[in-house]
């Protein structure tokens, strides 16, 4: 088991932890990519045509031979069409209803039915959040994937940072941690190239910094106005938040009382 330096709130050395099973872990990257395009299916919001599309229109055509408003014998196709007027059995009429027609229905719709979410077993799923947390602690990984960190990290911190309720306070700390090209790293907005623009998507950010903690605290709502930075608690964590884009080795910052949470309670084990 490793040990890892613990770092208060001014980066002094406070103590060392060993780390918990859960980050024995081999650095699984296909394991990791799939289990995080499984989180993506999940939140693919269904989309379809009406199945009612195409078809409203009065569009009728008689298939009987010898009658009234029929199609035989007067040198047409035998689509559906809809009459706009008649004089006598002389009609002004349209194709409609098929996708061959102008109006018509589309011949294969995207349909509201269609089920876009895949299943992961549940032992994969969390030898998935062991590889992706374990590749946090992987310096070269982290440096790769193209975090700006310095030559302490990977390191816990003291658990007194859930109690911090000002986000200028939080900015300070992680600054003082050595995380000062990493902020201003995430803080740079750059205009997506397409359409996506005009879709509530016109800015991409890099991100930045997770940071774990052990419980509801103050931390969550006074971190989460910084551009690129996340924050959950140590059991909500899932492979995307560890790898965002299926690519493992995002820096991560574990709170003390996070470690002690996954070595007690053998989470995700």
């Amino acid at each position: 088991m490793v040990e890892l330096k613990i770092l208060d709130l001014e980066n002094n050395e406070k103590g060392k932890i060993k780390l918990p099973i859960q980050f024995d872990e081999d650095v699984r990257p296909d394991l990791i990519k799939r289990a995080v395009l499984t989180l993506i299916t999940h939140k693919r919001q269904r989309y379809g045509a009406s199945p009612e599309a195409g078809k409203r229109s009065s569009g009728k055509i008689s298939k009987r031979r010898h009658n009234y408003r029929g199609c035989y014998g007067l040198g047409i196709s035998r689509v559906p069409r809809k009459i706009f007027s008649r004089r006598g059995t002389r009609m002004n009429w349209h194709g409609a209803i098929v996708p061959g027609t102008v109006g018509g229905r589309r011949a294969h719709p995207p349909k509201a039915e269609k089920i876009f979410w895949v299943k992961i077993n549940t032992k994969e799923r969390k030898k998935a959040i062991r590889s992706a947390a374990a590749a946090t602690m992987n310096k070269e990984l982290v440096k790769i994937r193209g975090h700006k960190i310095n030559d302490s990290y990977p390191f816990i911190i003291d658990s007194s940072i859930e109690n911090i309720d000002k986000t200028s306070k939080v900015k300070e700390i992680l600054i003082k941690l050595g995380l000062k090209e990493e902020l201003q790293r995430s803080e740079v907005k750059i205009i997506r190239a397409g359409k996506g623009k005009n879709r509530g998507r016109k800015y991409r950010k890099k991100k930045g910094p997770l940071i774990v903690v052990s419980k509801d605290c103050k931390l969550l709502k006074s971190s989460k106005n910084i551009p690129g930075i996340d924050i959950c608690e140590v059991n909500n964590i899932n492979s995307e938040m560890l790898a965002p884009g299926t690519v493992p080795g995002r820096v991560t910052l574990w709170s003390k009382g996070a470690i002690e949470r996954l070595d007690k309670e053998k989470l995700f084990v």
